[in-house]
């Protein structure tokens, strides 16, 4: 398992997951930024913004250790002056 310590806001991550189907187990892609980070180490989880087909915005919230989680990769970083992106919500 490799997996980024370093997930800070504002970053452009890509988050490979182990899905479970009935019978089978796949691997899903998430790409988006980070807009907030809560808790601690053994709690902490962070959320990942998308924007997908549309223009329709996809939030998902990982757990940092989860097992599921394969490896994060982080693309490109942003420098941030807030600890949540929330406004990416609502552009004006």
């Amino acid at each position: 398992m490799i997996k980024e310590k370093n997930v800070c806001i504002g970053d452009l991550v890509k988050i490979t997951q182990t899905i479970k189907e009935k019978d089978k187990e796949r691997l899903q892609d998430f790409e988006g930024m980070v807009i907030s980070i809560r808790g601690r180490e053994p709690n902490k989880t962070f959320t990942v913004r998308k924007v997908g087909a549309d223009n329709i915005g996809v939030e998902k919230i990982f757990n940092a250790l989860a097992p599921s989680i394969v490896k994060i990769e982080i693309k490109k970083s942003f420098p941030s002056k807030r600890a949540k992106l929330y406004n990416l919500r609502n552009p004006k």
